[in-house]
């Protein structure tokens, strides 16, 4: 079972950067690809990003190719979201989440969640 926790979400102006971090419990944290997704108000739950087990492989969403960058480190059990030129269009709820495989994009694909933090953009 693998426990996470999200943090670093708040309130930035258009342009501005924001690093979200994702704290996970459990043995089994490097055996899980993990990946973070994001949900405005009164649309459905996307994918952002994902990374590979051992941080090798990493995949994103074309709208923040270039932007966002999503990295690990299984010695601390830990995720990031590094957020970059923010648009006002990036404004959600983001979740942190773990997979047994790399490379899925929809969200019941993946096992576990974070209970998410809210990022928000102003213009």
């Amino acid at each position: 079972q693998v426990h996470l926790v999200e943090s670093g979400g708040g309130l930035v102006q258009a342009g501005g950067s924001l690093r979200l971090s994702c704290a996970a419990s459990g043995r089994t944290f490097s055996s899980h690809s993990m990946g973070w997704f994001r949900q405005a108000p009164g649309k459905e739950r996307e994918f952002v990003a994902a990374i590979s087990r051992s941080g090798g492989q990493t995949y994103y969403a074309e709208f923040v190719k270039g932007r966002f960058t999503i990295s690990r480190y299984n010695a601390k059990n830990m995720v990031w979201l590094q957020m970059n030129s923010l648009k006002p269009e990036d404004t959600a709820i983001y979740y942190c989440t773990a997979d047994r495989e790399f490379g899925h994009t929809v969200a019941p694909a993946y096992e576990y969640w974070g209970q998410g933090t809210q990022v928000t953009v102003s213009s």
